[in-house]
């Protein structure tokens, strides 16, 4: 098993493009992680404190359009709300071209993938329709910067966004021994410190208890956010004394500091390791991979204290992740911005697309296929296994999609004859080559190649 380029720009990238040679060796695909995030500075997404409109104006539109029920006032404050929302909501359309248009224009995609899967191993969701443009600002400021960085900033920087406090309810989590607690007669949320010991770093079945999961409820008690003085940690709030987390005793004096250590100290653990490892080889190379190459991976994240560079390094250096087999199956959004990439769109005209069209073309189609953006079922995040993503329903969208919309993007499409070359390699799959050629129209080629298992799978 060795490097082969087609396969290196499906199973690490978003595939392959008429405006960029396929990866000739693997420093190629590693480049992008190295140096400046080009394509977030090329199709640039406004961090948290940026994003239009705010959670705080979206509140303020809601309570003054109650204040204003029954009154001369309640039009002109429905009316106001309402702007707000649209606004939200074109934020969001450009949000999404914007992901789209950074996977169509980078040079391999890796980082893009990279920055999907970590996406997904932190799913944080909007907890209502108007707040689903504040999610990508989540992943700009919170896991952009450290995917070829340490896994314990990044994890930091996850636990401590107001995104996730909001979305698993760490907001509404108070010690029930604590000053605000006895007052108002309220307790802990699980929510956040179930999930970290579970899905963001133990994994399922991990070495913690159940008593282990309330202790770190309780060392999290304190930390909340408010819309005007962000992401605090309230001493009222948190519960009182020292809490002991998988044998680790640690401070009875309440501090965001102490959050920190634990977080730290979750990221350093032999489990994490291994769930952390596993995740990467299933995501990328199989649903069975080979323990070597987990093993592989595991191992150079505790030896570097979770270098995700390196562990990124050892993905690609190892024999096993090069298996000739396409045993994963591209994700809805990944099969859409590969079909643009092969196209030759670019990130420029993506990002010239009216909201209406852009809706048409990727919001709608991706909801239809299964995986409408950023909402996965749960914290969990999207399913791995290729049968979770082709069923008849699904298939039948991505197909639908692929012999109607290219001509809808583009005034005038390919050659099938060529188009079966850059979309699939130098050497594509014959019975796909010859039912494009042999095809009625040029669409109807254009949509056989992509809706062929040659593109589907990676």
């Amino acid at each position: 098993m060795s490097f082969d380029p087609t396969l290196a720009a499906f199973r690490f990238g978003t595939g392959l493009s008429p405006h960029h040679p396929a990866p000739a060796v693997i420093t190629d695909i590693m480049a992008e992680l190295v140096g400046d995030d080009v394509m977030a500075a090329l199709h640039r997404i406004p961090p948290y404190a940026q994003a239009a409109p705010s959670l705080l104006a979206l509140q303020e539109a809601g309570r003054a359009r109650n204040a204003a029920n029954g009154t001369d006032q309640q039009a002109a404050a429905e009316a106001y709300e309402q702007t707000i929302k649209d606004l939200a909501r074109t934020r969001l359309a450009r949000n999404l071209a914007a992901d789209i248009a950074r996977m169509v224009d980078a040079p391999v995609g890796f980082l893009e993938r990279l920055a999907h899967f970590w996406a997904d191993h932190f799913t944080a969701k909007a907890r209502t329709g108007s707040m689903r443009h504040l999610v990508s600002p989540y992943i700009e400021e919170a896991i952009r910067p450290h995917i070829a960085g340490r896994f314990s900033d990044m994890l930091q920087a996850v636990t401590l966004h107001p995104i996730m406090l909001i979305y698993l309810q760490q907001i509404q989590s108070v010690g029930p021994n604590s000053a605000i607690g006895l007052r108002q007669a309220k307790g802990l949320n699980e929510n956040l410190a179930r999930e970290l010991l579970e899905l963001h770093t133990l994994g399922v079945g991990g070495p913690y208890t159940q008593a282990d999961v309330t202790q770190m409820a309780e060392l999290l008690s304190g930390l909340t956010y408010h819309q005007i003085d962000g992401v605090v940690f309230n001493a009222r709030r948190a519960e009182p004394g020292s809490e002991t987390i998988l044998g680790e005793t640690y401070s009875a004096d309440p501090a965001i500091s102490t959050i920190t250590d634990a977080l730290d100290d979750l990221a350093r653990h032999p489990a994490t390791a291994a769930h952390l490892a596993r995740k990467l080889a299933v995501h990328f190379v199989s649903d069975t991979p080979d323990e070597g190459l987990v093993t592989a991976l595991s191992e150079t994240f505790l030896a570097t204290d979770g270098d995700l560079l390196k562990v990124a390094r050892t993905l690609l250096d190892h024999p096993a992740a090069w298996a000739k087999e396409r045993a994963k199956v591209r994700s809805p959004l990944e099969f859409i911005a590969g079909s643009l990439r092969a196209l030759g769109m670019t990130g420029a005209q993506i990002m010239a697309l009216d909201d209406q069209t852009a809706r048409g073309v990727f919001d709608g189609p991706l909801r239809v296929m299964g995986q409408p953006w950023q909402r996965p079922l749960g914290p969990d995040g999207w399913p791995e296994a290729p049968d979770d993503w082709i069923i008849p329903q699904t298939m039948a969208a991505r197909i639908s999609w692929a012999m109607r919309r290219p001509e809808r993007l583009l005034p005038t499409l390919p050659d099938p004859r060529e188009f079966v070359i850059t979309a699939l390699g130098p050497a594509p799959d014959q019975a796909v080559s010859f039912a494009a050629s042999a095809a009625a129209s040029t669409s109807d080629g254009i949509g056989v190649i992509l809706s062929s298992s040659a593109f589907q799978r990676r």
